[in-house]
């Protein structure tokens, strides 16, 4: 049977069911011990709603704000319409701590940074069993913008693996005739789109410099990096720029305790926040440096030992970095 989002994350709660509170007054004895219950804590949490096919169309309007109108005849399993009660998933992704408690990124599948303007995910089950990602017809989708005029580009999430984990990547959407940029209009950026899963809507990172390849030493690794969504593996690494929403992962191995950026991709002259913080056991350790993107950059950091309420403090102050 096809294991859905939300089943993971049902196993994940109950896994780390004592962890369920954002309270930054808990001690590691009772916080997260895995990267994975921590980001199924502080992560943006799913949101379900459960309806008839009989009510469609119908519109959901999730709590950032996104309107998902789902028309009549959208959803098949294997390919034949599908009646009956179907529970729709959903998470958002708007601001930097959403996307890193979320163990996700702004990583374009080419490694290119892209500054985001939101991002989220789709997933339709009937009886905890996912529907086809294919929908026989599309959903309209709202989105909303900061200023009118805006346009980004819709990308769609794709996950493969990089240096033996599941990473995320985004890449350009694939559907038929599916709209590919948008600009806002009524503070929104409104369009259809024929499939679920991971939709981003994102442009390039706006840095016109020539670009180079970081890596970052963490010269105390206690685990391995941690892979999309922290499913796997404890340590993340980040980089934030001071002048854009760009969330970039650091994830391909390159030797013992060392992480680097896709080739030729980071922008010389960039500055910003780098972020690792590790998760393991029950025990937190965080390294956090303000640095500036020079030409083959290699940092090198050595984490402290932390806690739960100073890892999620520095996730959130990234907000307003």
């Amino acid at each position: 049977m096809k294991k859905t989002l939300a089943a993971l994350f049902l196993a994940t709660v109950l896994l780390s069911f004592s962890s369920c509170k954002k309270d930054k007054g808990d001690d590691n004895n009772n916080g997260p011990r895995t990267a994975r219950e921590f980001m199924a804590k502080h992560g943006p949490q799913l949101q379900t709603v459960s309806f008839n096919t009989s009510e469609l169309p119908k519109t959901i309007v999730l709590r950032g704000g996104i309107r998902i109108t789902i028309p009549q005849n959208a959803f098949t399993r294997g390919g034949s319409p599908v009646t009956g009660v179907v529970t729709f998933n959903a998470l958002e992704f708007f601001k930097r701590s959403d996307l890193l408690f979320g163990g996700s990124n702004t990583n374009h599948i080419s490694g290119a940074p892209l500054e985001t303007q939101g991002s989220f995910f789709l997933e339709a089950t009937q009886n905890g069993v996912a529907l086809d990602r294919q929908l026989a017809q599309p959903l309209g989708i709202s989105v909303p913008a900061e200023n009118n005029g805006d346009l980004t580009v819709l990308w769609e999430g794709q996950i493969g693996g990089v240096g033996g984990a599941e990473q995320l990547g985004w890449a350009p959407v694939r559907q038929q005739g599916g709209q590919m940029e948008v600009r806002a209009f009524n503070e929104a950026f409104t369009f259809n789109f024929g499939q679920l899963g991971w939709v981003n809507c994102d442009v390039f990172y706006s840095n016109a410099s020539p670009k180079t390849t970081v890596t970052v030493d963490v010269n105390n690794n206690p685990g391995a990096l941690a892979s999309f969504r922290g499913y796997t593996g404890e340590t993340f690494v980040f980089y934030c720029p001071n002048d854009a929403n760009v969330t970039a992962q650091l994830y391909t191995p390159d030797g013992p305790n060392r992480v680097k950026s896709y080739d030729n991709m980071m922008p010389i002259g960039s500055q910003g926040k780098l972020l690792v913080f590790s998760i393991k056991d029950g025990n937190y350790y965080l390294a956090s440096k303000d640095i500036t993107i020079t030409a083959d950059l290699n940092e090198s950091v050595t984490l402290a030992e932390s806690s739960e309420a100073a890892i999620q403090s520095a996730i959130e102050a990234l907000d307003n970095y």
